[in-house]
């Protein structure tokens, strides 16, 4: 079972550590947390309340700067381990980590069971272009990120027009990437990793449910919608990669387990981020599931009737998403 790994992005003060704890915060997810200061001593470590034992630190540095088995590839496998049956494993990276870097050492890193499940970049609306993004050439790291929450909108005096001069800048470089706008980093953990739960389990530390009351009344949450449609027989796999490659309007995540011919695949977009391996026997419902913010329901439940609905075509679909599966792997 392969577990997404989110690494959380952003300069100092933008509110990473914020919305890390909203996350955990999701009833019945059960996350782990890779946390990386800049400096001897991780502070922020102190700053996360979680639902496993304890965080796994990498301090001294930028994650990004750390030698290849600096820390990251052991705190993955440790965290990653089946037994754990972590639903998601979220890496908060230090305020001068490269986003493209870190996505970099995700998607290659050693632990064979962690698979790259976006690059959440925060951006403060308040100091962000001040201190980060002061005009010129718009800034790399937007291109690395698959989400991007501009948070803080509402210490702004003008927060539609800051929103839209931000947005903006991002999508010189990185046109297709979507982005929310979060109060006290309250987005939708359904945007981020599956939460299959209502509510906590039995004889779980009621951590996310303290958390829950803690925050519960604040409003402005940024709520996911998501459209699910069950598959019923094979599908075809050239109309799959292109639901994959060319997903609905304001699609962030879009996944499911999917027969083709004689074998099912499990398949996960994140962003513009393709993962596709082949599913044990057993494992999963046969559907496929879009989740994103603002998403026009009809059309996208549409998009998703006609890859289950439409007839199957020949090989060439095939070698497409085979040719995904060998990039996975």
């Amino acid at each position: 079972m392969s577990v997404p790994v989110i690494a959380l992005t952003g300069h100092l003060g933008a509110g990473k550590t914020t919305v890390l704890n909203h996350l955990l915060s999701a009833p019945g997810a059960r996350v782990g947390v890779v946390i990386n200061d800049f400096g001897a001593v991780n502070i922020d470590a102190g700053l996360v309340v979680g639902q496993i034992d304890e965080a796994a630190s990498i301090a001294g540095g930028c994650i990004c700067c750390l030698p290849d088995d600096g820390g990251l590839d052991q705190a993955l496998a440790k965290l990653t381990d089946p037994q754990l049956r972590l639903d998601a494993v979220v890496i908060e990276a230090s305020g001068v980590a490269e986003p493209l870097a870190l996505a970099r050492l995700v998607r290659f890193s050693g632990a064979e069971n962690a698979r790259l499940g976006g690059v959440i970049d925060i951006v403060d609306a308040i100091e962000h272009e001040h201190t980060v993004d002061t005009g010129g050439v718009p800034l790399a790291r937007y291109a690395a990120a698959t989400l991007v929450v501009i948070n803080k909108l509402d210490a702004v005096a003008d927060p539609e027009e800051r929103r839209a001069r931000i947005t903006e800048r991002i999508r010189e470089r990185n046109p297709h990437v979507p982005v929310i706008a979060s109060v006290r980093g309250r987005i939708d953990p359904a945007l981020v990793f599956d939460v299959a739960q209502k509510e906590d389990p039995v004889d779980e530390l009621p951590i996310a449910a303290l958390l829950r009351e803690e925050h519960r009344g604040h409003g402005d949450h940024v709520h996911a919608d998501a459209v699910s449609v069950p598959v019923s027989g094979s599908v075809d796999a050239g109309a799959l990669v292109d639901l994959l490659e060319d997903p609905p309007g304001g699609v962030y995540r879009l996944k499911g387990t999917v027969p083709v011919c004689s074998r099912r695949y499990l398949v996960n977009l994140v962003g513009r981020s393709i993962h596709v391996r082949t599913a044990r026997s057993g494992q999963g419902e046969n559907a496929l599931v879009a989740i994103g913010v603002d998403l026009d329901i009809e059309e996208v439940r549409r998009r998703l009737q006609g890859v289950v609905s439409g007839p199957t075509a020949g090989a060439a679909g095939v070698r497409r998403l085979q040719r995904y599966r060998r990039l996975s792997a």
